[in-house]
């Protein structure tokens, strides 16, 4: 293989020349995950459209037209930061999550969650589950949103401040359509509804079934730039759908949500 490579003028081969590779790979594959069904994923194509061209035309020393298009590329990293800026941070939200990355109280955070998830997952699974039955029953619309490690006070802070004990009846009472509090999202942090009415952001996924409103593309929209769980209760046919990392479940059942959640919070013992 060296020699081949010789032949036509490459760098030789090497294991570590294979694994800069693979790496590039995977971090375009990344890439294009995050971009994938948003009108990013254009604005991406034409940027490497623009980059592979620039390549051909100095390969072809077409001077001019090389220099103006390297003029281009030359601020691109700029351009692409201003074009990309939800996108980068979406990615470095999700190496910030990363389990290696966690510290807690001076250690690495891997080894001390497990007495303290289960005890709040019984609480949050036993009154988000009820609450979600009554609600799919009585076609009660609904948005809420687990806090998990992102911050996401800043969407918090859009609401009505409430911090109130988690409770299937409170949750009821909020989604009640003749309440103040009704329209918007609930975020809940640590056995605690923290606000009502909060404002998320939308989601730019342009590959959404038609019948999913403003409620799945704001669980969509928060959860691909944190790693808050959303959980959605239709108003039109009282479906139930669960939203991880930007992934939609839609028309799920109790139980499915119920399995959701244990494995979602099982992930951090």
């Amino acid at each position: 293989m060296i020699l081949l490579f010789d032949i036509f003028g490459f760098i030789p081969f090497s294991l570590i020349k294979l694994v800069d590779i693979l790496l590039v790979a995977l971090l375009l594959y990344q890439l294009y995950m995050l971009i994938k069904g948003t009108n990013a994923i254009r604005i991406f194509i034409g940027i490497a459209a623009i980059y592979l061209l620039w390549k051909v035309v100095d390969l072809l020393q077409m001077e001019l037209l090389s220099e103006i298009l390297g003029k281009f590329i030359g601020v691109g990293v700029l351009a692409l930061i201003i074009v990309f800026q939800q996108e980068i941070r979406r990615f470095l939200i999700m190496i910030g999550n990363t389990r290696l990355l966690r510290r807690g109280k001076g250690k690495w955070n891997i080894f001390n969650w497990k007495m303290q998830v289960r005890n709040v997952e019984a609480i949050y699974i036993k009154s988000i589950l009820k609450a979600c039955k009554n609600m799919m029953q009585s076609k009660t619309g609904a948005l809420i949103i687990i806090s998990r490690e992102a911050d996401i006070s800043q969407y918090t802070l859009s609401g009505q401040q409430l911090d109130a004990r988690l409770s299937s009846a409170l949750l009821e009472s909020i989604f009640f359509k003749n309440s103040p509090l009704h329209d918007g999202a609930v975020i809940i942090n640590e056995n605690r509804v923290v606000a009502a009415r909060c404002v998320l952001p939308i989601t730019e996924k342009e590959d959404l079934p038609g019948h999913f409103g403003l409620r799945h593309r704001a669980a969509i929209g928060i959860s691909e730039i944190s790693d808050a769980i959303s959980i959605v209760v239709s108003e039109e046919t009282g479906s139930l759908t669960f939203v991880k990392d930007g992934e939609t479940n839609y028309g799920i059942g109790i139980d499915e949500l119920k399995n959701f959640l244990e494995k979602v919070f099982a992930q951090k013992t």
